[in-house]
């Protein structure tokens, strides 16, 4: 069974860093492709940014490209995501999220199987 467990958020001024991970078992995620999604209160689960684990191939939502960056390390089976010139609109849950397999990269909530349990950012003004 896949288990991810996201740490590292925090709250931090606008314009700061922080580096979220998310430590993955119970596989082997080659074959799968890792995700970012954020739900601010009221909101619905938005796209962050995914990668594909074999290649390390990436897709970001316009509204964080340039400032956030996914990578991960196959060694420790844990993906990262890098945010810089942080927002007080970046503030939200972030969660990470996986599926195995497909074409392409997956957007939307209803298309990854496994999920963690979500760490919250808060950025201040």
């Amino acid at each position: 069974q896949v288990q991810l467990v996201e740490s590292g958020g925090g709250l931090v001024q606008a314009g700061g860093s922080l580096r979220l991970s998310c430590a993955a078992s119970g596989r082997t995620f080659s074959s799968y492709r890792m995700g970012w999604f954020r739900q601010a209160p009221g909101k619905e689960r938005e796209f962050v940014t995914a990668i594909r684990w074999n290649s390390g191939s990436t897709v970001y939502a316009d509204s964080v490209k340039g400032r956030f960056t996914i990578s991960r390390d196959s060694a420790k089976s844990t993906a990262y995501l890098q945010m810089n010139s942080l927002k007080p609109e970046d503030t939200a849950v972030y969660y990470c999220a996986a599926v195995q397999g497909g074409l392409g990269f997956p957007r939307t909530p209803r298309q990854y199987d496994y999920w963690g349990q979500g760490t919250q950012v808060t950025v201040s003004s």
